[in-house]
């Protein structure tokens, strides 16, 4: 992951992160990536992945169109493990401007509830 999306994986994810410190067309193109990704929902929980805190990192490159994701799932023993990831990367490849997409499933550190964004943490009644 490069150091421009690089995150720890303690912080969930930012929306807002998206346009705010890039330069516009890199936040255009990352925004409709984070959009795509909250399309996806998670299979037991009905929250989207982006909001679940399932996306480790995220990395966009302007230039190339290419699009890498390190994610986890909410289990190791998830009944889609091995078919999850390759749901994700047909559904960033439809996104307008990307030539390829990769998802990687990594479970270090493992997913707790502190990944949930504010957003989902409403949705699940956790607030």
């Amino acid at each position: 992951m490069t150091e421009e999306t690089e995150r720890s994986p303690e912080t969930p994810p930012d929306a807002g992160e998206a346009s705010a410190s890039h330069g516009e067309a890199q936040g255009d193109l990352k925004s409709r990536v984070i959009g795509a990704l909250k399309e996806i929902y998670d299979p037991e929980i009905p929250v989207n992945i982006y909001d679940l805190g399932l996306i480790y990192g995220l990395d966009v490159d302007e230039a190339t169109g290419v699009v890498s994701v390190e994610m986890t799932l909410t289990a190791p023993g998830c009944p889609v493990a091995q078919t999850f990831p390759s749901v994700v990367e047909s559904r960033l490849k439809e996104v307008e401007g990307v030539t390829d997409a990769r998802v990687e499933l990594v479970w270090d550190p493992p997913w707790t509830q502190d990944r949930l964004s504010e957003e989902a943490k409403l949705q699940l009644g956790l607030l």
